[in-house]
C-alpha cells in the first residue's frame, strides 16, 4: 500500500465512505485537531513522569482513534462501521480525575501553564483539546452527530488540567499563581 494517492493534491479529501470534501471543511478541521492532540497525548504519555500512567493515557488515545473516526464519517452513513463512544468513556476519565485530585491541595488560584517540560506538554495537550471541542461544536452546531464526543472532549480537557497539577506535584516543581 503506498502512502500517498495524490487524490489530495487539488485540495480536497475523502470522508470514510468516500464522498470529497475540501480540506478546508468543519470536519476535516475538527478531526485533524483531535489527531493533534493524539500526538500531544502521545508525547504526555512519553514523559518518564507518566510511566505509571501509559496504560490509562493509550486508553484515551484509543478513544480519541474513534473520535476522529465518528467525526471523519458522514452522518447518517451507515454503509460505513466505525466504532461507538460509550458513556462510560466518559466515566472513566472522571473517575482518573477523581482520583487524582484527592491526592491534591485544593485549587485556590488560576495556575499559569509551566514549571517543568513535562508540564508544559500536558497544558499543550490540554489547550489543544480544548481547540479540538470548540471545532467539534462548531461543526455539531451546521450538522448533528453523536453529542458524547463534545461531553468527551470536555471531560478529557479536565482530564488533562488535573493531571498537569499531579504531574507538578510528582516532578517536585511549584504551581505558580496568576498575578492580575
Amino acid at each position: 500500500m503506498k502512502i500517498y494517492t495524490k487524490t489530495g493534491d487539488s485540495g480536497t479529501t475523502s470522508l470514510f465512505g468516500g464522498k470529497r470534501v475540501t480540506k478546508a471543511d468543519a470536519r476535516i478541521d475538527a478531526y485533524g485537531t483531535v489527531d493533534e492532540l493524539n500526538s500531544f497525548i502521545g508525547l504526555v504519555r512519553d514523559q518518564e513522569v507518566n510511566k505509571n500512567r501509559t496504560q490509562v493515557l493509550i486508553r484515551i488515545q484509543n478513544t480519541l482513534f474513534v473520535i476522529g473516526a465518528i467525526l471523519a464519517t458522514e452522518p447518517g452513513n451507515t454503509k460505513v462501521k466505525i466504532p461507538s463512544l460509550h458513556e462510560d468513556d466518559v466515566l472513566f476519565l472522571e473517575k482518573e480525575i477523581d482520583s487524582m485530585d484527592a491526592e491534591l491541595p485544593p485549587l485556590r488560584f488560576f495556575i499559569l501553564p509551566g514549571g517543568h517540560t513535562a508540564v508544559s506538554f500536558c497544558h499543550v495537550a490540554r489547550t489543544v483539546c480544548r481547540r479540538a471541542e470548540r471545532l467539534t461544536t462548531a461543526l455539531y452546531d451546521q450538522e448533528k452527530s453523536d453529542p458524547l464526543v463534545i461531553k468527551y472532549l470536555n471531560r478529557l480537557s479536565d482530564y488533562l488540567f488535573v493531571l498537569s497539577r499531579m504531574m507538578t506535584k510528582e516532578l517536585g516543581v511549584e504551581e505558580v499563581a496568576w498575578k492580575a
